[in-house]
């Protein structure tokens, strides 16, 4: 077909193994030159009694739920169970247990062998739709759950499976090595340093692994790196991309769906527009046009230096460890409901204000004395950062903040220009320094930037927005156009927030203020990629404050684009929320701000169901599902403040 994506002579390099050849034809069809290495191969374990002492387990009864992550697994799962035990008795027994597979490849291979998974794990098929899968269909509590892995454990999955209450068997059935003869891999090493490869692909995570593993025996480890930076990376989806975010590599391209077909297609249509703003420098070598991990500031990789901070309510929280009780801040807790703020704002305009670092840590120092909440977070705006990309602001009195030259057109996209230095946004960083200096070290300080969506919402509408209906008119007519945008956006973001981490900041929070107007599929779609590039490519060690609002049918997705901390507003239940999120990441929330313009009574019984809701998990940080409202009294959030110090106590002395 004449419109198919084309590679148009690209070189591709692929580290498929066991469908190799296919994966050649798929990249010279699309009109790739490919250049295929396999990079792995699964290897039995030598010791089988784990595996026969699990079928009898099975036979007898004693496990009540399987979890089956690979077809591949499944095979060698039956195939050494046979060798010891009745092969009919151990599928009777697992025909008679809940099965939950992982994907279309053991639904496949249950089918092969006469059987039938009780529950289908739906795309992305990541760790976290297990748990959502379980979560909707299987309780776990007290009961015996068996986990076939795959090649390496998956902590994330058996803590989240041991948080609800599960007795967990990880069942490994073989792990992964090098192939046998590592030389086709080794020249794939060679190419992608030499320059002779415009595109690398990844179909499974421990491809990347081992691909640095062979590097590294090459001592070719930082070339490789540093060329993998300069090429198209294709990844087959979020697990995959996941992992090749832990190894500090970036991740340009991933389909809507994760099969290898959809890879090569989605490699074949976007990679000469990735490869022309690397070469071109735009992306200072380290982004792309769909979903890049932007080039932190120097220093940013280093974690930050450990302070009496780590230890307080709000950072132990943020890392889901026991806290006597539970921690509070509020959002626009510096605001026009105190006194002490529109003394300040009589002086001088808002805009003036956040650029005068003095009075804006004045502000926040002052706020956080006077309410007594666990966590400062800084005194400035979503916006400025807008400035410096050639975006005209103004902040009407009345009017809120205008852009005076919108994002219209494709064409407009041009005139945004990448964030080369953070020079122009020091008064922000002085503004972090003068708050943390100012604060007893105990209280943490937080850092925040506009998610990509909102801050192109803004860009595009030229201020706020009933229906945000430019925004989605340049998104739905020229995708190509929206991701150069959003791309541009989020690697600004993470030098500004790097930058904010940099000169005092503990934890730092991605406000995407007007996301929820999207459906779940056009967030997965346009939005997404570059959130989770941004929280990909921060300081590590730095507990980052995911917080959308409008649309609870988003969290899920949310929480795939990352964060250790997820903010949620007053439209849902912790419980669900947590349900939707997982387990293994704490939460932020929920009181409706408007709850503050009631009785003392009402607050308080508000506070209660929030707490009970919240059920003395770990990972709880109390907070209002959306900033504080200018009308509401300053006595009534004295008194929230108090309540939850109070109560959350109480209720953790029961647990």
């Amino acid at each position: 077909m004449s419109d198919q994506p084309n590679f148009a002579g690209l070189r591709v390099a692929s580290f498929e193994s066991r469908r190799a050849a296919e994966m050649a034809r798929l990249v010279e069809r699309y009109g790739g030159v490919p250049f295929v290495s396999p990079s792995l191969r699964e290897v039995e374990l030598g010791d089988h009694r784990p595996l026969v002492d699990f079928a009898n387990r099975l036979i007898t009864g004693q496990v009540d739920v399987l979890v089956l992550m690979t077809g591949v697994g499944v095979r060698h799962l039956v195939a050494e169970v046979e060798r010891h035990v009745d092969r009919q008795r151990f599928l009777s027994a697992m025909a008679d247990a809940i099965t939950v597979a992982r994907g279309p490849k053991p639904v496949a291979v249950l089918k092969d062998l006469g059987l039938s998974a009780t529950h289908r794990v739906p795309e992305p098929n990541t760790w976290r739709e297990v748990l959502a899968t379980i979560d909707a269909h299987v309780p776990v509590a007290q009961q015996r759950v068996a986990v076939q892995e795959y090649g390496q454990s998956n902590v994330s999955l058996i803590a989240g499976l041991e948080a609800r209450g599960a007795k967990v068997e990880p069942l490994r059935v073989y792990r992964w090595e090098l192939p046998d003869d590592t030389g086709p891999l080794e020249e794939n090493v060679r190419r992608i340093v030499a320059g002779e490869i415009d595109v690398a692909m990844f179909t499974s995570a421990h491809q990347a692994v081992n691909l640095l593993r062979v590097a590294a025996r090459l001592e070719l480890s930082p070339a490789l790196r540093q060329s993998l930076g300069r090429i198209a990376v294709a990844s087959i989806g979020p697990t995959t991309s996941e992992t090749l975010r832990e190894l500090d590599l970036s991740v340009d391209i991933e389909p809507e769906h994760s099969k290898m077909g959809q890879l090569v297609a989605a490699a074949a249509e976007q990679a000469a527009a990735v490869l022309a703003r690397k070469r071109a420098g735009t992306a200072r070598g380290n982004a792309s046009a769909v979903c890049a991990t932007a080039e932190p500031l120097a220093g940013a990789s280093l974690r930050p230096q450990p302070g009496p901070w780590d230890d307080s309510l709000f950072m132990r929280a943020c890392r889901r460890q026991p806290v006597e009780r539970t921690p509070i801040w509020l959002m626009r807790q510096a605001g026009r409901y105190l006194p002490e703020y529109r003394a300040i704002r009589q002086q001088t305009t808002f805009a003036e204000l956040c650029k005068n670092p003095r009075l804006s840590a004045e502000v926040m120092i002052a706020t956080v004395r006077r309410l007594g909440v666990d966590a400062a977070i800084i005194f400035s705006d979503l916006l400025p950062i807008l400035e410096p990309l050639g975006l005209e602001l103004e902040y009407s009195v009345g009017e809120g903040p205008r852009i005076h030259n919108p994002v219209r057109e494709p064409a407009d996209v041009d005139r945004v220009t990448e964030l080369e230095s953070v020079d122009s946004l020091d008064f922000v960083m002085e503004t972090v320094r003068r708050t943390r200096a100012g604060l007893p070290p105990e209280i943490p300080v937080i850092g925040f930037a506009g998610a990509p969506f909102t801050l192109a919402g803004y860009a595009i509408e030229g201020g706020t927005s009933r229906n945000w209906a430019h925004t989605k008119t340049l998104m739905y007519r020229d995708p190509g156009a929206w991701h150069a945008l959003a791309g541009r956006l989020a690697r600004a973001v993470v030098r500004y927030l790097n930058a904010q981490i940099a000169a005092g900041a503990q934890a730092v929070q991605l406000f995407d203020s007007w996301v929820g107007c999207l459906g779940p599929e056009d967030y997965h779609q346009y939005v997404q990629p570059h959130t989770r590039a941004v929280i990909a490519g921060l300081t590590p060690g730095v507990p980052v404050i995911h917080f959308a609002t409008g649309n609870p049918a988003l969290l899920r997705h949310l929480a795939a684009a990352g964060g250790d901390v997820i903010g949620v507003d007053w439209r849902i239940e912790l419980g669900e929320a947590w349900r939707l999120i997982g387990l293994d990441r704490a939460i932020q929330g929920n009181l409706d701000p408007c709850v503050l313009l009631s009785d003392r009574d009402t607050i308080r019984r508000c506070v209660q169901s929030i707490l009970a809701q919240a059920a003395g998990r770990p990972g709880h940080i109390f907070n209002l599902g959306h900033g504080v409202l200018p009308e509401t009294p300053v006595e009534n959030v004295l008194a929230l403040v108090e309540m939850v110090r109070e109560l959350s106590g109480e209720r953790r002395s029961n647990y």
